[in-house]
């Protein structure tokens, strides 16, 4: 079948080889999930005849196998198209799982049309609303859109709810710590009980399920590399504004102003030798986020904000990535990014030709330009939230919204 849904509407989404690959690969899977991450999965008790919308908040890769070992039967997630573009692997996925593709940052009538197709084939969904990781240990934004297909499925809709998974593994990190997580079916909700509320008392609904804020005190996770690639999230420093940064074991740098900021196993923040203003990483990210809307992109059409080495792959969506340049520079400016400006042949891609950057994974970079999909990819440092952001935020002001806050997550 393929995975974009192209495929004849006679041919069913939902195959017998599913609940066989469940069967056969879901106690591994939730072994494997246990062992990696120490957490404590709850069933779902009440799964029945009846397929359900599973709603959960984004907090590690392992997300899906956590939802999927609360299950009897197969789950069908709502997945970027990146893991759709990775070849054979795709394909095996495609086979064994059959994910809904969706086109992240973009909206995607496709996928729409599949959803509904396998809730009226009665296979169970599971999406995460925030569409994205959390960076800074808490829930990010939820788009209201969510609201219009819990109305069109007219399916239960559970809240699943996963706790310590960003004191475990945060989306900046390659390195899980020891510490505990709990991942729980939290509420079960009727369409009869949700037809009764206004959209915005669903939407409040739903965030009050799946909220989950670790930019607290609590917990204890261990590891070696505490801080390693703390810089994949953060950007702008308190002192200099925007900087780079460099972490290496439990501290990271600010390489503007030399000054080091300690990461706990409690996930406190320390400034080494002087008084650091955030107490947590969502305190620092919260800041970074004021701080960029407070930034006039007219200001940096004339210079690059910042400049990486990178490679740029065009993504055929749902099929295969293809290398387009090796190791070229990437500038960024308040309208557009340029790849390769000191050659002859730059690329030049203007924001208002742009419709949508996205951040993928840990430190991946993916923007559609006119009809094409590319992906950025730099070295283990490489920070592809600032280029969200940073976007976002030009695409604000020239939308004549310049007090408007959202940057991409």
């Amino acid at each position: 079948m393929n995975a974009s849904g192209s495929s004849a509407e006679k041919q069913p989404w939902i195959r017998p080889r599913h609940q066989f690959f469940r069967s056969l690969l879901g106690p591994v899977l939730g072994l494997c999930s246990r062992l990696r991450y120490h957490v404590r999965i709850e069933r779902f008790r009440d799964e029945g005849a009846e397929p359900v919308l599973i709603l959960y908040n984004h907090q590690t890769p392992f997300d899906q196998f956590f939802i999927m070992s609360a299950f009897r039967h197969p789950v069908y997630y709502v997945a970027t198209e990146d893991i759709f573009s990775k070849g054979m692997l795709s394909s095996a996925l495609r086979f064994i799982a059959a994910p809904i593709p969706i086109r992240k940052q973009k909206t995607d009538l496709q996928a729409l049309a599949t959803i509904s197709r396998v809730a009226r084939e009665g296979g169970n969904i599971a999406l995460a609303p925030e569409g994205n990781r959390t960076f800074s240990g808490k829930t990010e934004y939820m788009s209201p859109a969510v609201v219009h297909l819990i109305r069109r499925l007219r399916l239960p809709v559970l809240f699943f709810r996963i706790e310590g998974g960003y004191g475990v593994h945060p989306r900046w990190s390659d390195k899980v710590r020891r510490g505990s997580m709990h991942a729980r079916p939290v509420r079960l909700i009727s369409p009869e009980e949700y037809g009764k509320m206004s959209a915005r008392e669903l939407l409040d609904c739903i965030q009050e399920g799946l909220s989950v804020n670790e930019a607290v005190p609590g917990g204890r996770y261990v590891s070696r590399r505490k801080a390693e690639y703390l810089e994949r999230m953060v950007y702008v420093c308190p002192f200099c504004g925007l900087s780079v940064f460099r972490s290496s074991g439990d501290e990271t740098e600010c390489l503007s102003c030399r000054r080091r900021v300690r990461y706990g196993e409690d996930k406190r923040l320390t400034g080494v030798g002087f008084d650091f203003p955030f107490s947590f990483a969502n305190d620092w990210y919260e800041y970074q986020k004021r701080f960029v809307n407070r930034l006039d992109p007219g200001d940096w059409r004339d210079k690059p904000m910042f400049t990486d080495r990178v490679c740029l792959y065009e993504v055929f969506e749902f099929r295969r990535k293809e290398l387009r340049e090796k190791d070229i520079s990437l500038r960024l400016y308040g309208d557009r990014i340029v790849f390769g400006e000191e050659g002859e042949n730059p690329r030049i891609c203007p924001y208002s030709e742009i419709s949508g950057m996205a951040a993928i994974g840990r430190n991946r970079l993916n923007f559609y330009h006119g009809d094409q999909t590319f992906q950025v990819r730099g070295d283990c440092h490489f920070n592809a939230l600032k280029y969200v952001n940073l976007y976002y935020r030009a695409i604000n002001v020239i939308k004549g919204e310049p007090y408007g806050e959202f940057l991409g997550l």
